[in-house]
């Protein structure tokens, strides 16, 4: 180097530098549509994801509210069994004039004992369904989950991708969104929303 700074490059220097930052340029710019691809893809996983979720909860308080509902079937149940007990009690006590009187009582609660019944069962199968379909879209719910996870991971690798200027971050980035892709297709088949 000379005593006045002046540096001057040798022709090939200028030609790699150039080549250099334009290839860094036109990797910045496939990074930027593709991380604007992919958060619009979240966007929409992030919402199915939040909608599932919804019925979710609204199966799984339905679940709770048949079995409430069945629990107080029960309890009436209970109050027709004590009061047909009584009952009996009272015909083995009571003198034989008053027995058919009794004994037609003991019938009506016997009766009343098997609605109570049917419909308890009933409500108790309605809070099963309704567990059981909650189970069932919770299960996509995860995929949908783990798809968006994939693709914030990938959405992360390409922004250090556009810093760094490492295109193996790149290609890290691209395997991270097929993978949450495909999860969420897959999650989508499962809703039999998409057939794969």
């Amino acid at each position: 180097m000379s005593e006045s700074a002046l540096h001057v490059h040798a022709p090939h220097d200028e030609v790699v530098h150039h080549a250099a930052a334009s290839g860094r340029r036109d990797l910045n710019q496939w990074v930027a549509m593709f991380t604007a691809l992919l958060a619009a893809l979240g966007a929409l996983v992030s919402y199915q994801g939040s909608r599932l979720m919804e019925e979710v909860l609204l199966y799984k308080n339905e679940a709770v509210l048949q079995k409430a509902h069945a629990t107080d079937e029960w309890n009436y149940y209970q109050a027709v069994s004590t009061k047909s007990h009584l009952m009996e009690l009272s015909r083995d006590l009571a003198p034989p004039a008053r027995r058919d009187a009794i004994d037609a009582k003991i019938a009506k609660y016997e009766q009343q004992k098997r609605e109570l019944k049917a419909h308890a069962d009933a409500l108790e199968a309605a809070s099963a369904k309704a567990d059981r379909e909650s189970a069932e879209l919770s299960r996509p719910h995860a995929r949908i989950a783990g798809s968006l996870i994939a693709l914030q991971i990938a959405i992360s690798l390409a922004s250090i991708t556009a810093l760094t200027g490492r295109r193996w971050l790149f290609g890290a980035a691209l395997v991270s969104a097929a993978v949450g892709v495909v999860v969420w297709l897959g999650a989508l088949a499962h809703l039999g929303l998409v057939v794969l």
